[in-house]
C-alpha cells in the first residue's frame, strides 16, 4: 500500500499494535506487515520517528533492553495513549462511514 494512504494513521496503528503488549520498533513494523498480510511495511525513516514523537506526547514510554546481546529500545503505551488510541478509533469509524457513503458500492 502506498506510504501516503498511511500518513496521518501511523500513530494509531503503533498505539493499536502496543495494546498487545510492548515491544521494540523492528518488532512493531513486522506485526504491523503481517496483520495487513504485507501492505503496511513501514520504513525505518517513518517507524522511528513516529516513535519519538508518540514518546514527546506522552503516549509511550520507552527504555533500553539489554537482557540480549543486542541493545534495543522497549516501547509500552502509557494511560494516555490508551485514551488517545480510543479517540483515534472513534474518529477513524467516522471518517470510514464517510468514506463508505460516498464511494458506495455500485448498483
Amino acid at each position: 500500500m502506498a506510504q501516503d494512504r498511511i500518513r496521518g494513521h501511523l500513530n494509531a496503528l503503533l498505539l493499536a499494535t502496543l495494546v498487545d503488549g510492548p515491544a521494540h520498533g523492528y518488532a512493531l513494523a513486522q506485526s504491523l506487515r503481517i496483520a495487513s498480510d504485507g501492505q503496511l511495511a513501514i520504513p525505518e525513516g517513518s517507524l522511528y520517528p513516529a516513535l519519538r514523537r508518540l514518546e514527546d506526547e506522552q503516549l509511550v514510554e520507552s527504555q533500553w533492553d539489554t537482557t540480549t546481546n543486542r541493545r534495543r529500545r522497549i516501547y509500552e503505551i502509557t494511560a494516555r495513549g490508551k485514551e488517545t488510541l480510543t479517540e483515534e478509533r472513534r474518529q477513524w469509524r467516522q471518517l470510514k462511514t464517510s468514506i463508505d457513503t460516498i464511494l458506495g458500492e455500485p448498483t
